[in-house]
């Protein structure tokens, strides 16, 4: 073996111990560390992610925070054995054993949220659509980037191995150049009535759901169905138009959504939603992007969840399973597919085998230690809300 200089050797001893520890991130994360996050909004949504989140090597769910006992009790079977429980969020911020956060509560409470944790210093994950207006959309940016934090928008499509494979193909240009995008996601739903779930209301903390949202009363329907009420969600369109137009802007580095055209009516929802269960949407983006459509129902699943990419040299068929890549004719584009699911119906909302969730939130975990940004950073979390924010308003207006 060659002899070394003293100096020579606590060089390298140096070099060696900064390189196993150096931390992958600001807050001294190391690849082995425990990443204890904790879970606030804990509804059925929250569950989904939290059943993935707890098979993903160094994660801890450290605890479960809810406004609605019952709610709170079922998330905690599903953290860790120690995990604490806390009814209000800001309590959970000023705790030092919590690192990250993952935020699943109603749409209203996304930006107040995601705010309040990057100024604790907690990076995030947060359910889509970010924002829940557009005038939200600066100060979260503004706010994630001064604090440093990461943060991963739910829209998990930009995850999906088999959309991550045909974004290769569009950078290839294998298209040619898209002129037009046709999105869609229908679905039938048989029941139309406002279910009784007999919630006591002595269980839920009513004004912490409300939050910013106009005063109320308590309703149990709202609690449980606040996708459909405008104060706390924003229907079809920010709920499931907002996926599709994501994987779009992801897809074709789109530009903002110009304007809108939108109708939509409640051909079953009357007296039960206030939003449309049948909604259609033109959106423009300008004289250089495509022109763009968006139909959604509840109350035919025909052509179900698709994005559609209409190019030149050939057309891009989308959906949570598999992609479709159909030359125009006289092109010399060759076909091309990808299926990850055995089930053969095209366009279906889920796949339970293409595990979408666990992906986004490994690619979250895997950014929470690398500190680089994540698939949905702050800034397309924003910009593919304020589309669908957008047209709401275009429908909001035109029904008036």
């Amino acid at each position: 073996m060659p002899s070394i200089t003293r100096r020579e050797c606590l060089g390298l001893l140096a070099a060696s111990t900064a390189l196993a520890m150096t931390p992958e991130t600001t807050r001294g994360f190391f690849a082995n560390d425990t990443l204890n996050v904790a879970c606030i909004g804990t509804g059925g949504r929250c569950k989904h992610l939290m059943e993935r989140l707890a098979t993903i090597s160094g994660v801890r769910i450290a605890g479960v925070c809810d406004i609605w006992d019952a709610r709170r009790a079922e998330a905690k079977k599903l953290a860790d054995p120690k995990a604490f429980d806390e009814i209000e969020f800001r309590r959970v911020l000023d705790r030092s054993d919590v690192d990250a956060v993952l935020i699943a509560a109603p749409d209203h409470w996304h930006v107040p949220m995601t705010i309040a944790a990057c100024q604790a210093g907690k990076d995030v994950y947060v359910e889509k659509p970010l924002t829940h207006s557009v005038e939200e959309g600066q100060g979260v940016i503004d706010a994630v980037r001064k604090a440093n934090r990461i943060v991963q928008v739910g829209t998990q499509q930009r995850s999906m191995p088999h959309l991550i494979e045909a974004k290769r193909l569009v950078d290839a240009g294998q298209l040619g150049k898209v002129h037009k995008v046709h999105m869609s996601w229908n679905r039938n739903t048989p029941r139309w009535t406002k279910t009784k779930y007999n919630i006591d209301p002595k269980t839920v903390r009513w004004d912490l759901f409300l939050g910013n949202a106009p005063q109320q009363p308590f309703d149990e329907y709202r609690l449980t169905n606040w996708r459909w009420f405008w104060d706390f969600g924003g229907g079809i369109l920010t709920d499931l138009m907002v996926h599709w137009l994501d994987t779009a802007n992801w897809l074709l580095a789109l530009p903002d959504v110009q304007s809108a055209v939108t109708i939509g009516h409640q051909f079953a929802a009357q007296g039960v939603w206030e939003t449309p269960d049948t909604i259609q949407t033109l959106l423009d983006f300008g004289p250089e992007g495509p022109e763009a459509h968006f139909e959604g129902t509840f109350v035919s699943h025909h052509g179900r969840a698709e994005l559609v990419l209409m190019g030149t040299e050939a057309t891009l068929i989308c959906d949570r399973g598999s992609y479709q890549l159909v030359p125009q004719k006289g092109s010399k584009v060759e076909a091309k597919s990808r299926f990850d699911s055995p089930n053969p119906v095209r366009g279906a909302d889920f796949y339970e085998e293409v595990n979408c969730g666990l992906y986004h939130l490994q690619n979250w975990v895997d950014s929470v230690r690398s500190r680089k940004d994540p698939a949905c950073p702050v800034e397309a979390g924003v910009q593919a809300a304020a589309g669908a924010h957008r047209a709401n308003a275009a429908f909001r207006k035109r029904s008036s």
